[in-house]
């Protein structure tokens, strides 16, 4: 049985293969019937989700068999649930281990890639391959601890950045999605999944895909918001599609992709002068929308669509740096 040691060590040996001494070949060291079971487990388990999610996941699993030194996810998904609960278990706290010391990854890297393997073993529960759980936790993280975003004056620069750029289509496509952004408090996620049939601009009605949801909601267009939209829709055309598309004749996929919002955004923000991101100008909004309902976080939860409204209070203290208050009364006596 092979299981990496604990990090630091040396490298392990090739995690899936065994050497037969009587033989002198190699073999998986598991059988072939496990291999079929992760093989149907990991399609199960990868089907029935967004397209975003599933690749996530997938990006997730294949991580994992790098580690192993698995030549796919299947392989590695039948090397994990082949053994015992204990040896399981250490070979993913092994795997954490691995990346949040020797890779020095962060914890928003490495928790995802943890829940991935839970999540893939609760499947395998369900479906009575196996009667054990993924106990390993997550690495501890402080989440949200800058809910300001870039600030006011840096998305008014970028606005008027675009809005002062000669009449184009990438610059218009631009526009509208720095608005969605901020306006709506999208996420890039979600704004990378819009189809041009989820616009209505008569109706002033955009249907989004929220995180973590089955179906598309309806979220209220503000006229800023509208015109910006509508000024896209010109310069794209009617073909029904990918909301917004991709301008670069070297890009497969005829739509923009999570990460080519992301790498738009910071772009725009580099040529105003400030380090932006697509979730920052949520942050923002959500900032925003939190000062001028007064601190309303019922309805603020509305318009930010998070389901746990305790994060919202971390965007409230953050708001209104309580803890800064509190020490400059301390200092003060």
């Amino acid at each position: 049985m092979f299981l990496p040691a604990p990090f630091p060590s040396h490298p392990a040996p090739p995690l899936l293969l065994t050497v037969l001494e009587d033989a002198g070949q190699q073999r998986p060291p598991y059988d072939e019937q496990w291999r079929a079971r992760a093989e149907r487990l990991v399609q199960a388990f990868l089907s029935g989700r967004k397209e975003t999610t599933r690749r996530a996941y997938a990006r997730d699993l294949k991580d994992f068999a790098r580690f192993l030194q698995a030549p796919t996810a299947d392989d590695a998904a039948a090397l994990l649930l082949s053994r015992t609960p204990g040896e399981a278990n250490e070979l993913v706290l092994n795997y954490r281990t691995h990346m949040a010391e020797a890779q020095r990854l962060s914890p928003a890297t490495v928790n995802p890639r943890l829940a991935a393997l839970r999540s893939l073993a609760r499947m395998g529960r369900l479906l009575g391959l196996i009667n054990w759980t993924i106990e390993v936790q997550a690495v501890a993280s402080q989440r949200y601890r800058d809910t300001r975003g870039p600030g006011r004056p840096a998305y008014e620069a970028m606005l008027r950045l675009l809005e002062s750029t000669p009449d184009g289509a990438a610059a218009r496509r631009d526009l509208a999605i720095v608005r969605l952004l901020h306006d709506l408090g999208l996420r890039a996620g979600e704004t990378a999944s819009l189809r041009l049939e989820d616009l209505d601009l008569e109706g002033r009605r955009l249907l989004v895909l929220g995180k973590g949801r089955g179906e598309r909601e309806p979220l209220s267009l503000p006229l800023p918001t509208r015109a910006a939209l509508e000024g896209w829709v010109g310069a794209r055309g009617p073909a029904p599609g990918p909301l917004f598309t991709n301008f670069d004749p070297a890009h497969k996929a005829p739509g923009l992709t999570t990460t080519s919002i992301y790498r738009l955004v910071r772009a725009l923000g580099d040529r105003v002068g400030a380090r932006v991101r697509p979730h920052g100008l949520r942050h923002l909004a959500i900032t925003e929308a939190l000062d001028r309902t007064g601190g309303n976080l019922r309805a603020v939860q509305k318009f930010s669509r998070h389901r746990d409204l305790r994060v919202l209070l971390v965007y409230d203290d953050n708001r209104q740096d309580l803890a800064g208050e509190v020490a400059s009364l301390v200092a003060g006596a």
